[in-house]
């Protein structure tokens, strides 16, 4: 079997010619500002072979905002890694690093595991 998802919510195929499928609306997420951010700095090892990486996690906003401050991260960081599912994953243990650049620019945390 395919895996594949269909779009119109499952409906495969309709005898109604006048039948449109509903488009799902998303909202369109606006991007708090720096101070209304509560992120999240953790260390992660799992399913990564036992190498450490730093994850911010808490975003709320565009994808392409979140992006933007991975890259940022990442390049203050001197390190590579990821934007996934929401969170920045900066490779090695950079939660000072991390944690120093983000105060610095304006973000507030909410913990810091």
């Amino acid at each position: 079997m395919s895996k594949k998802k269909t779009p119109g919510n499952g409906i495969v195929y309709s005898t109604d010619p006048a039948f449109r499928p509903q488009e799902e609306e998303q909202p369109a997420l606006e991007t708090l500002a720096p101070k209304q951010q509560k992120l999240k700095i953790r260390l992660d090892t799992r399913q990564r072979a036992g190498k450490a990486v730093t994850l911010v996690e808490g975003f709320i906003g565009k994808d392409a905002d979140l992006e933007d401050l991975g890259k940022k991260l990442k390049t203050m960081c001197g390190t590579g890694g990821s934007v996934k599912e929401g969170a920045i994953i900066i490779q090695g243990d950079q939660r000072e690093k991390t944690l120093l650049w983000l105060l610095k620019n304006g973000y507030t945390l909410s913990k810091r595991i």
